[in-house]
Order: structure tokens, then sequence, then C-alpha cells
């Protein structure tokens, strides 16, 4: 456990300070659950709670001190850091507090719309196959080396990322990679962490719930390159088959920063040739890099997952990892659950499961898909529920677009009715003229898809990947896709 004089800590965040500057502080959390003797406790004010409510509460709990935008209170008794921005002071008093962990890691940050937690899995892998000892914070899970545990979201508060690259250096750790989502960035959860490589994978349709325009998007995305998270990254890989990635490239170029560049069909640093994709064999191609050209074998499936392959290969370069590392990783890594996963079974058609919850997504899975049969193919999708709704009409036109037969139903409907939810996808399939069928029952759906699967067919079963629930107004049940494909493809053998 790291430890630091509350007085140290005033001074590194430059705070306004009252109190007993030589308390000693072992933690920091936003979270007063997560409160004890010598923690730090950060009062936000969110939209729906305000954790100067806690005060109290968490100072008889044993907590050293408060970080908060505001004055202290006349009666309080402990110290107080004044702050003018307490997310950012929560994110630097996390690294400071922990001993900057980031600094003695080679922190790989990977961001995007698409893509981010197979690129994950892969740089662990690669670092894996280069013989080094690695962590990596995913959608699916946190792991360290072979301990692994659930996620919580896809990148943590900056204290828990904090305290998480701690446990990784203390365990052996010299190589981290963690997916960096955009509200993250913009919440400034990753100010203050050192990354030796930042990963751009591409920038497509979400979140404008959140951000409103593309163009806040996109600028959310660049804070992980350019500096205005603390530190600029040792270096930039970027997807240049993206416009946004082209954008990126030249204004960090211009900005005097190292980019690596990736690409499927444009010159770049790091180039695939000759791809070929196999449902039963997986993904072939020649990779080409500065530093020579290698065939590639994976078990992995679809071109979508060579833009992932690409860009972890250039990030194992930057880490100097070499090419015999990248071809074994690359061969071995089955990738993310719930990405392109087949469900196994002994039928004449195929079940996929994926997590495409976006338009540009869903059509790269359902383009994977047609170029790997002649079959139909048989889509389920639906749409979350309390989120970006400008994506539902492109969702439903492009899976009418590149479907045989389109059953729409209920993804995470939260608290939105989900009929309205499919009313507005439905919009979309009924202007391709794709047959269609609208089911709000998840698991009835994907009983009927797999119950229509002839000889040579794919099932395309899209939304929720690796999830293990569905949320339902405010309660979560129990719910996995592949175990519900399972369960219908056995029906279909015994009803056979």
């Amino acid at each position: 456990m790291q430890s630091i004089t509350i007085g140290k800590t005033a001074e590194a965040l430059n705070a306004e300070f009252t109190g007993d500057g030589n308390l000693t502080v072992t933690d920091v959390t936003h979270d007063s659950r997560q409160a004890h003797e010598g923690t730090l406790f950060v009062a936000i004010r969110g939209l729906t709670m305000d954790g100067h409510r806690f005060i109290d509460d968490v100072m008889r709990r044993g907590a050293a001190g408060v970080i908060s935008e505001y004055d202290a209170p006349a009666d309080f008794r402990g110290g107080w850091l004044k702050v003018e921005n307490a997310r950012e002071a929560l994110a630097k008093a996390a690294a400071v507090i922990n001993g900057d962990p980031s600094h003695q890691l080679d922190l790989v940050g990977i961001t995007g719309t698409n893509g981010k937690t197979t690129t994950t899995y892969l740089c662990f892998a690669l670092a894996k196959a280069a013989g080094k000892k690695a962590a990596m914070l995913t959608t699916v899970e946190y792991r360290i080396g072979e301990n692994s545990e659930p996620a919580v979201r896809t990148t943590p508060e900056a204290s828990d990322t904090n305290r998480f690259l701690r446990e990784a250096v203390d365990d052996g750790c010299t190589m981290a990679a963690m997916e960096t989502s955009s509200q993250a960035i913009d919440l400034h959860r990753c100010d203050w962490l050192r990354f030796k490589v930042a990963v751009f994978t591409n920038l497509t349709r979400d979140h404008l719930d959140y951000h409103g325009t593309m163009e806040n998007y996109y600028d959310a995305k660049k804070r992980l390159f350019d500096g205005r998270l603390g530190e600029r990254p040792g270096s930039c890989v970027v997807n240049i088959d993206d416009e946004w990635g082209v954008k990126l490239a030249k204004e960090l170029i211009d900005n005097d920063q190292r980019v690596v560049t990736f690409s499927q069909i444009s010159p770049a640093d790091l180039t695939a040739e000759n791809i070929d994709v196999s449902l039963i064999k997986g993904t072939r191609f020649l990779l080409r890099t500065p530093i020579g050209d290698r065939e590639i074998r994976s078990p992995l499936v679809g071109r979508p997952h060579v833009y992932n392959m690409l860009s972890a290969a250039a990030t194992a370069l930057e880490l100097d990892y070499g090419l015999d590392a990248i071809v074994n990783g690359l061969g071995k890594c089955v990738g993310a659950p719930g990405r392109f996963e087949r469900v196994p079974h002994d039928g004449d058609f195929a079940v996929v499961v994926d997590y495409a919850h976006t338009d540009d997504a869903l059509l790269n899975t359902l383009k994977t898909a047609r170029d790997l049969t002649e079959g139909r193919i048989i889509t389920v999708f639906g749409c979350g529920g309390d989120r970006d709704k400008t994506k539902r009409k492109p969702m439903g036109e492009i899976a009418g677009n590149y479907s045989d037969f389109v059953i729409i139903t209920s993804d995470n409907p939260r608290t939105e009715d989900p009929l309205k939810i499919i009313g507005e996808a439905e919009i979309g399939v009924k202007e391709t003229g794709t047959e269609y069928l609208a089911i709000s029952d998840r698991r009835d759906a994907i009983y009927r898809a797999v119950a229509r699967a002839r000889s040579g067919d794919v099932v395309i079963i899209a939304g929720k990947g690796h999830e293990t629930y569905q949320i339902i107004g405010s309660e979560k049940f129990h719910f996995d896709d592949r175990e519900v494909a399972k369960e219908a493809l056995a029906k279909c053998q015994e009803d056979a």
C-alpha cells in the first residue's frame, strides 16, 4: 500500500488546504462506500447525486480528509482541499497516492467506436507472446496475469484504474492495455495516466446522446493523443482507412508527434495484403511492416478483425516485441468473448453472437457474414433504451439491406418502452423491403431465428455479445445470447 501525507497531496493538486498536513493518506475515492481509515474522499456534485451529502459518513469511517470545489464548512474537523475541478483532482490524487503506477508500465490506451475490446485482448496476447507479464482493463474483464474479475464498466474511475495499475506493478507486470471510452476521457478518468502507446481504431456514429455532435465525439477521443490528459503518449497508432483517423493523423503529425499508421487499402506503416477469411479456418493475410513481412494465421474471423490485428501489431512494434511475438500471439488469440463468437453445434449452418450495437458495427458484422456464406443471413437485433436514438433507423436499414430475413427484438430497453424502440428500428427495415418480424421477447426471437435456419445459412444475433444480462426498467435479469442460442439449437435437434 502506498502512502503520502495529505499536505503533500494538497501541494501536488495545487489545492487550497486547511487542516493537519501531516495526516497520512493511503487511498482516494469518490465512492463513500469505499471510504476507510486514511482515505481521501472526493466530493463530486453529479447530475443525480451530490457527494457532499456523504462527508459526515466518510469522516466517521476514518477518512483523512475531503477534496471539494467548495469552501470547508465552518464546523469541519479534518483535512480539506479546495480545488477548481473535483474530477480532475480525483485523477491527479489517484496517480499521486498510488505512486504513479502508469509511469512504471508500458501502458497502452485504445480508443474508437468499434474494436477497442478485441484490440485490448490482442495487445495483452502479444505481450504474453513476447514473454511479458501483462494486465488489461476491458469492457468484459479486468485481468492481471492469469487472475481476472468481471468488469464493472469499460473504463473505471481514475481511483479504481490507478489502484488496479498499482496492483499490476506490484504483481510484476511490465505492460498494461486498457480501453479508453470517450465518456471516460471527457469525465477525466484517464487524466494523468502516462500512455506509452495510444491507439485509434475508428470513429462512427455512437454516443451522440452524450456528445451531441460527431465533432465533439472526435474531440473527446483526440484528448487521449494530444497531451490534454496531462502528457502526450510516446507513440500514436492510427487507422487511416477511417476519415476521422486521417484527420487525427494529420493533426498529430502537424503537432510533431510520433504517428504510426495502419491500413487495409492505403499506403501505411503497417498494411495487410492477400486477406483470406473463412468461417472454419479463421483469417489469413500478409502483414507488411517497416521491419519485415510475415504471414498471419488467426482464429479470428472477418476483415474488421484484420484492423484490430494491425493496430495490435503496430503497438507491439512500438513496444519492441518483434515479429515472432506478433505472429505467435495473433495465431493463438481467440479475441474477446461475444465478438463474432460462433456458437458450437453439430448442424450445417452457423450461429454467431456479436456485440454489434451501432450501425457501423452491425454493417461490419453483416458484411463479414455475407463474405462467409452462400446461404441466407438471418439477423436478430435490437437497440438499447435510454441511449443514442439516432442510430435506430440506420441499424434497421443495414439489417434489411444485408440480411435475407430480420427479426427486430429488445436489447436492453431500460426505462423506454420496448415496442417504441422496435418501432423506430422497424422504419429502417421496412424501407428495404426485406421480410422481417418484430418480436419483443428476445428469447422467443432467438428461438424463431434458429428454427428458420437451413443448410448453409448464418444466424447473426447482434447487440449484446458477451453480456450475461438484460436490463428491463431498472432491473437486471440474467440473459446470455450464447446460452439461449444453445437452448434453441438443442430444441431444433429434438424437433428434427
